[in-house]
């Protein structure tokens, strides 16, 4: 079998959404970025009308039905946005927040959340992380109590992307006791009563899209918005991780690309002493471990993504893949920004962007060191 098994209709599909993000997000990210909003609605809508939404998710509500290689070509597409912020948003959408539900939600609870988002006429969020708990989600305090045929959440959320946004959340809620089997995953519709989107905080990159401050007080669902089993939450998160930690592992790998893409092009236009500045020997030699290293990069996430299209547990592999793609992002954009002097410190060039944007790479989802720490208790286990 070749690998990666990209074919025609693989190829077909990056355009389509290489096509999207070149024409509707590229020429509007500076703009986007200073106002520190974008026409979300709008884009959703335009991603629907052409199925980008829906590449993993059933044909029976709305999706196309694809793989985790299709999603893969369809990732590398948006990668020429050129606005990280846009491209998270879209992507805790389409493969953070969402794919639980297909997996394991009811028959009802994808009619009333899936079908519509793959639409383009919902959007949503993932709420997990609280103001004292981030990496460590067996710790969260968000309760929600049974209440008759409802529950009642209480608590605070923070650094949500869409939260502002979102029609509905992929809520992180305690229903038991203290530790990891006393989470469980409900769906919270945010024109709920009692919920209340607080700051939007002001970040170092990422700045066209939210991440906000949430505040539930005494929040009234039905139980039936329950996803899954109760308690069975913390199992559930490590499982959709997964898929967010593979998808951030692939945003690195198109942050390099775009990096390295430009430092060459301008390489070739800025000289320096007589020459073009790509010309001299350092630069060469720097701009060559980098592509051996993007290389690499996306063999080790290619491995993943077959492991995970086979059904496999990929849980080593990707996060091996998220901690060497997003450790090495961090080192190619710095040396691309450099590579620009001066005009790599001021905001008319796009690198100045794009090295805020890939900071956050390393952080969220999992810090490295989280990846590390998952990365060793397998070698341990002997897998």
């Amino acid at each position: 079998m070749h690998f990666p098994p990209f074919n025609e209709e693989h190829d077909q599909l990056r355009k389509l959404a290489k096509d999207f993000a070149q024409n509707e997000i590229a020429p509007n990210s500076d703009e986007w970025d200073r106002a520190g909003v974008w026409p979300h609605r709008e884009i959703f809508a335009k991603l629907a009308e052409l199925g980008l939404i829906g590449i993993r998710f059933p044909e029976a509500y709305g999706g196309m039905g694809l793989d985790w290689w299709y999603n893969t070509a369809y990732v590398e597409g948006l990668g020429h946005a050129r606005n990280g912020g846009v491209v998270m948003s879209i992507l805790v959408n389409s493969d953070m927040a969402t794919p639980i539900i297909a997996e394991i939600g009811t028959d009802e609870q994808k009619e009333e959340f899936l079908r519509p988002l793959i639409a383009g006429q919902r959007i949503a969020a993932l709420g997990v992380t609280e103001p004292n708990c981030g990496s460590d989600v067996a710790a969260i305090q968000t309760t929600a109590k049974k209440d008759g045929d409802d529950y009642v959440i209480n608590g605070a959320k923070t650094y949500i992307t869409n939260g502002a946004i979102a029609d509905f959340i992929t809520l992180a809620v305690r229903t038991g006791d203290a530790g990891h089997g006393g989470v469980s995953l409900v769906l919270f519709p945010t024109d709920t009563p009692g919920f209340s989107v607080g700051r939007k905080l002001d970040k170092l990159g990422t700045r066209s899209v939210d991440s906000c401050e949430l505040a539930f007080e005494d929040c009234r669902i039905p139980r039936r918005y329950l996803l899954g089993h109760e308690n069975a939450g913390f199992y559930y998160i490590m499982t959709n991780f997964q898929g967010e930690r593979l998808v951030a592992a692939q945003t690195a790998i198109h942050s390099m690309e775009r990096a390295l893409e430009d430092a060459i092009r301008y390489g070739t236009e800025r000289s320096a002493f007589g020459r073009p500045i790509g010309k001299f020997q350092v630069w060469k030699h720097k701009f060559a471990e980098h592509l051996t290293g993007l290389e690499a990069a996306k063999a080790l996430t290619y491995q993943a993504v077959q492991r995970m299209n086979t059904g496999q547990d990929a849980t080593k592999l990707i996060s091996m893949a998220k901690l060497f793609a997003g450790d090495l992002a961090q080192k190619v954009v710095y040396d691309c920004q450099q590579f620009h002097g001066g005009y790599g410190y001021i905001e008319e060039y796009a690198i100045t962007r794009l090295y805020r944007d890939v900071r956050l790479i390393t952080i969220g989802g999992g810090t490295s060191e989280v990846m590390k720490e998952i990365i060793w208790k397998w070698h341990e286990m002997g897998a």
